[in-house]
């Protein structure tokens, strides 16, 4: 039997273990054209919050009774594709399930076992570490003594934004949620300073940040860039990542407008989604290999065990309770 989480209620806002039930069937044989594949590890993202909603997003939503949408790291089994063969192993889109029947456009790239454990293939050689890269290099392109912003600092990707916008040469802070957070962004990932997104108020923000913000890297939205708008320099550029601190957006909420903001600044304010660079992976991947393998980019991952604990562990990310790129580990892995 195939054990499968599936979406079983559409959430309002955050999803919730209750939304999700398991659905245990058959595991099916491969079609022609297609690839048998056992997922070893899971990936727990934010994103997923926006794949369960009925309303418009990037993608298409999942439909209720549906696996859950989810990338993983499996290695096939069996093989009726030309290009893929028995004992590989894939990074793609194969969901919260033990096995997966797909074909070539499932799969985002084949894991190289050279850089790390197949784990950090969900990570920092996955869309986390991907999207650090690109996101801050492309539309931040910091240049050597700006200050660099980064909200979720401590997260999958934050915690990697800071390490390579340090090493271009940016005075780097750090937004993140716990004390504890702030004391591993500067001990362990490198930035100059952090706070308690918490605790912030606007005048501790400026003084974080006394030549203002050049870029903001935002993972959050909501009241916590509030703090940081008002900081950012003529030119300055924001990406946005991530909406996490938003509880629903219907109907949309309503804040400061940033209008004014953009028109006298010249600000860029550019949404970014991972999805749109795959040609890019196996390239940036190989980039981030190195570093790793030198030293100057470290990460760290929060891995749970079986396949029960993925709604959990959903929930768990808003709470703020992961340390680290959160996996899931599959039973007899």
């Amino acid at each position: 039997m195939n054990r499968r989480i599936v979406l079983a209620a559409r959430p309002a806002g955050v999803p919730a273990p209750e939304n999700f039930a398991r659905d245990d069937q058959p595991t099916g044989a491969p079609a022609e054209g297609q690839f048998l594949v056992r997922n070893l590890y899971l990936s727990v993202d934010p994103a997923q919050r926006g794949w369960v909603q009925a309303s418009a997003n990037y993608s298409q939503a999942v439909a209720l009774g549906d696996v859950m949408r989810s990338l993983a790291v499996g290695m096939v089994m069996e093989s009726k594709c030309a290009r893929i063969a028995v004992g590989e192993r894939l990074y793609g889109w194969f969901g919260w399930q033990d096995f997966c029947a797909a074909d070539e456009r499932a799969v985002i790239c084949r894991v190289d076992p050279r850089h790390g454990p197949d784990s950090s293939a969900l990570g920092i050689f996955g869309i986390n570490g991907v999207t650090a890269h690109l996101a801050l290099t492309e539309i931040g392109a910091p240049r050597n003594g700006e200050t660099v912003v980064v909200s979720t600092a401590a997260g999958a990707v934050g915690s990697i934004v800071g390490q390579i916008a340090r090493s271009l040469g940016a005075y780097v802070v750090g937004l993140t949620g716990s004390d504890e957070k702030v004391s591993q962004c500067v001990g362990e990932f490198g930035y100059h300073a952090a706070a308690n997104y918490h605790k912030l108020t606007s005048s501790e923000m400026a003084a974080l940040c006394p030549r203002g913000v050049d870029v903001y890297f935002d993972n959050t939205a909501g009241g916590i860039s509030d703090h940081v708008w008002p900081l950012l320099n003529v030119r300055g550029r924001i990406i946005q990542c991530g909406t996490a601190a938003i509880a629903s957006w219907n109907p949309p909420p309503l804040s400061a407008r940033r209008e004014r903001e953009i028109l006298t600044k010249r600000l860029r304010h550019e949404g970014f989604v991972i999805f749109d660079h795959i040609a890019r992976f196996e390239e940036v991947i190989a980039g981030l290999a190195a570093k790793v393998k030198a030293g100057s980019i470290v990460y760290r991952e929060d891995i749970e065990e079986g396949l029960d604990r993925a709604p959990q562990a959903l929930a768990a990310i808003y709470r703020g309770e992961n340390r680290g790129k959160k996996v899931i580990r599959l039973e007899g892995v």
